[in-house]
């Protein structure tokens, strides 16, 4: 027992402690820690005091620190936090202090706290205000900090109970303990499970809210406001504006927050020279979140959180604040384009041009050249694993991960390339190609994916995106496709991919895309081998025509007794955003049918026109709107001039009568002719 004195007295160096280890071992301390009976006229804890304080100097030595015989008593360690102290047992509390923390500081340790249940222990220790409270908090952050997810996913009722105890803190707080009370929030806010899902979540949102509202209604420091603008953003990741009450007070505090991120964005990027202010970046990217949240409620019409004319203000100084940020990222080098600061600078940049399409032109112009140069940079780094989730706003940590930068600039090149100017440089930069690679890439990813993954993954979404652009480079630049061999190889892809993805009933907007691109190109490489009857190509048609043909049908209707033409109820959901490129789809089909003499027999094959023929028999001619008809009318005729056996179909079902009955005047006159 002299040993555990002279330990405790602090007089022992590593090496002699490590003798020390060697002489005694694990079995002393372990039979210390187990013995009921103290000694004659001592406390009942004597014996363990003595074990705990041998434990927590043979975890000064980091080796012994992650043993198997320091790890198993992390249960007594936790019981021994949430029992009540004694004055005289407030060692006891430090030794398993100094153990938790070695612990903590080996590579097995904070997954062995976090599974052998210290969270909620040491949770337990701060809320009761516990002996040594201050070191729970510590340890707590930096567990949050390495395993967030699984600390929330085993204890989220006791993590809750310290954010509510800290929450309150932050309300009634009115000295320098608020602004540090900023900067330790952050870390109990969880991604998920959401505060707002339960009724102490929102009660701590409420008093953050409040307590937000009470400091940045002040007059600040800068060292005040850069952490109560990080709270914010932290809260705006995880709950978006939910927090934010509706109602005059919520609006002018929105208001407030995107305004000061807006300033603070302005007078950090429009000063010459490099932004290597300690800390200075992660100021401006969590005002970057605060701004994409201006732009979602400045957009938002169901239940908008701001008035018209608090969003007209907002949208003018935003558009400063994207001045500033533009700005910035010419002046960007090249050494410097590994910095995650400029990926959050270009993918905030990205958000702002996909919605405000008619400011800043002239300088986005400018900055096209870098973005695309940019993208290409990152994709080519990270092509194999540029598919790995990114997280919904990009911090700037993580640096690690590779990161996407085209995935938050589709929207705005799909705005962009039906543009002339804009359109015009990004050809002249090399995007078509870059795009095409793109599109194989998250092609590749999407099917990789196992099931089909729902919610929407971001590969189909940007694959949406992507075919958005290329039609409107189809459209408007067909001289390109004919010459650019990226378009050939982009179509050999479509060709591919369309029958995969049409039986797979959760990616219907995905295959309308695809289909419509699909067939818009064949016009134009009408005369490329890999559209000559292959069969690739016939598999392609086939499917295209399964994609138009499937779309409608007929209805009983409840007013009268009689049937109505309607969407398909496998289309019905998604029909909003198919309706369009159905419509294209069906103009794209018509103009094909004369360039491939072997496409009227596909058509034949699928039994089209007689379901087709039998649809507009049966239901009221009154249901089909004007846009269908002539839809339908652009392929019966095509079909009826290029093909015999097709006309003959036509006219066997009755075609001449309802022809006339729809006001389907060429197809009329292209049936009446010999």
């Amino acid at each position: 027992l002299q040993v555990t004195k002279a330990v405790r007295a602090g007089e022992v160096d590593a090496k002699t402690r490590r003798q020390i280890f060697d002489a005694i071992g694990f079995t002393f301390p372990n039979r210390l820690l187990t013995s009921r009976q103290p000694p004659a006229g001592c406390p009942e804890h004597t014996f363990r005091a003595l074990g705990l304080t041998l434990l927590a100097c043979f975890c000064t030595d980091p080796e012994l620190a992650g043993h198997s015989q320091i790890l198993n008593k992390i249960p007594t360690f936790n019981d021994i936090l949430v029992s009540p102290c004694n004055p005289d047992s407030t060692s006891m509390v430090d030794d398993v202090y100094q153990c938790l923390s070695a612990i903590m500081a080996t590579a097995r340790g904070p997954r062995e706290l976090v599974t052998k249940g210290t969270v909620s222990a040491l949770c337990q220790a701060y809320v009761n205000c516990s002996y040594g409270s201050d070191r729970a908090l510590t340890l707590l952050l930096g567990l949050l900090t390495v395993a967030e997810a699984k600390c929330w996913q085993r204890d989220a009722p006791h993590l809750l109970a310290v954010l509510s105890k800290l929450s309150n803190d932050f309300l009634k707080t009115e000295d320098m303990a608020k602004f540090e009370l900023c900067e330790v929030l952050p870390r109990f806010i969880p991604l998920s499970p959401p505060l707002t899902q339960d009724s102490q979540g929102c009660e701590c949102l409420r008093r953050l809210y409040k307590g937000l509202g009470n400091i940045l209604g002040s007059k600040l420091s800068q060292s005040q406001r850069d952490p109560a603008l990080k709270l914010a953003a932290c809260l705006v990741q995880a709950c978006g504006s939910e927090w934010i009450p509706a109602g005059s007070a919520g609006s002018k505090f929105l208001a407030l927050l995107v305004n000061l991120a807006c300033v603070e964005v302005r007078l950090t990027l429009e000063e010459p020279g490099p932004l290597e202010v300690e800390g200075k970046k992660e100021v401006v990217t969590a005002c970057y979140i605060l701004i994409e949240m201006g732009i979602q409620e400045c957009l938002r019409e169901e239940k908008p959180l701001l008035a018209e004319v608090q969003k007209m203000q907002l949208m003018r100084i935003m558009e400063e604040a994207f001045g500033a940020v533009i700005f910035y990222l010419r002046e960007v080098k090249q050494e410097e384009l590994q910095d995650p600061f400029i990926f959050a600078s270009v993918r905030i940049l990205g958000a702002w041009m996909a919605e405000e399409t008619s400011s800043l032109k002239q300088e986005i112009c400018e900055l096209l050249p870098f973005l695309v140069h940019y993208a290409k940079k990152l994709f080519k780094e990270g092509s194999p694993a540029a598919s790995l989730p990114q997280p919904e706003l990009a911090s700037t940590e993580g640096s690690g991960s590779p990161r996407d930068a085209l995935r938050f600039l589709l929207p705005a090149f799909c705005h962009l390339t039906a543009e002339d100017r804009p359109r015009d440089i990004l050809i002249s930069e090399g995007a078509p190609a870059l795009l095409c690679e793109y599109f194989l890439q998250q092609w590749e990813v999407l099917t990789s994916q196992p099931g089909s993954p729902t919610p929407l993954t971001s590969a189909e979404m940007s694959l949406q995106t992507a075919c958005g652009i290329f039609l409107n480079l189809v459209v408007t630049t067909p001289h390109l496709v004919r010459r650019d061999k990226t378009f050939s190889s982009l179509m050999d892809m479509l060709l591919r991919s369309l029958p995969l993805l049409l039986p797979q009933k959760d990616h219907l907007v995905l295959a309308a895309n695809i289909a419509t691109l699909g067939l818009m190109m064949a016009r134009i490489l009408a005369s490329s081998a890999v559209l000559q009857g292959t069969q690739p190509a016939k598999e392609f048609f086939g499917a295209a025509i399964r994609f138009l043909s499937q779309a409608h049908t007929a209805r009983a209707e409840p007013a009268s007794d009689g049937l109505a033409a309607a969407v398909s109820p496998a289309y019905a959901s998604a029909w909003a955003d198919v309706r369009e490129l159905w419509l294209l789809g069906m103009q794209a089909l018509a103009s094909c049918v004369p360039l491939f003499p072997w496409l009227p027999q596909a058509v034949l094959q699928a039994r089209w026109l007689e379901s087709l023929c039998e649809l507009l028999t049966r239901v009221a001619p009154a249901s089909v709107d004007f846009e269908l008809i002539a839809a339908f009318q652009g392929v019966l005729v095509e079909l009826a001039r290029a093909s015999e056996p097709c006309r003959d179909v036509i006219l066997s079902q009755r075609g001449a009568e309802w022809a006339n009955l729809y006001g389907m005047a060429a197809l009329e006159q292209c049936l009446s002719e010999q």
